[in-house]
């Protein structure tokens, strides 16, 4: 392989009607042959070191808020119950930014990048469920009292 320009004229060498003909790459071969297109990019996945925290935080959440409320172990448990719900959240929180950046949609919504817009009605019953939801949790940590 040489260096430099590439403007040059072609060399006879180059250009002979006996052999190949050679471009920048190297010779140009007429035969068609089955080739097998292999993406060099890596899948966009979640990965494990990805998911390990947000598993835990979860986990931990989880029975923070529900040993309270299940058990009922005095003054405390309301505070405990909020603070696991408020863990819960960060975790759910997490995990849907971490999804988002590999790639993950919601389903019902468009992907980040086709320039569609997403359908109020499907954002309105995300809007629904997740406040529903809130209250839920909110009202049975206020019965604690």
């Amino acid at each position: 392989m040489e260096a430099g320009p590439r403007d040059r004229e072609p060399t006879s060498s180059e250009t002979s009607e006996d052999g190949p003909r050679l471009s920048p790459d190297g010779p140009e071969d007429e035969t068609v042959t089955d080739e097998v297109q292999v993406e060099l990019r890596p899948q966009r996945r979640l990965r494990i070191w990805q998911l390990a925290p947000i598993v835990t935080l979860a986990a931990v959440g989880s029975l923070m808020f529900a040993f309270p409320l299940a058990f009922g172990t005095g003054d405390g448990g309301a505070v405990v119950a909020m603070l696991g719900l408020l863990i819960s959240c960060c975790a759910a929180g997490a995990g849907m930014m971490t999804a988002r950046r590999v790639g993950h949609t919601w389903p019902g919504l468009p992907s980040r990048s086709s320039g569609e817009r997403p359908d109020w009605r499907v954002l309105a019953l995300y809007v629904a469920v997740g406040a529903v939801l809130v209250a839920l949790a909110v009202w049975r940590v206020a019965r604690l009292r």
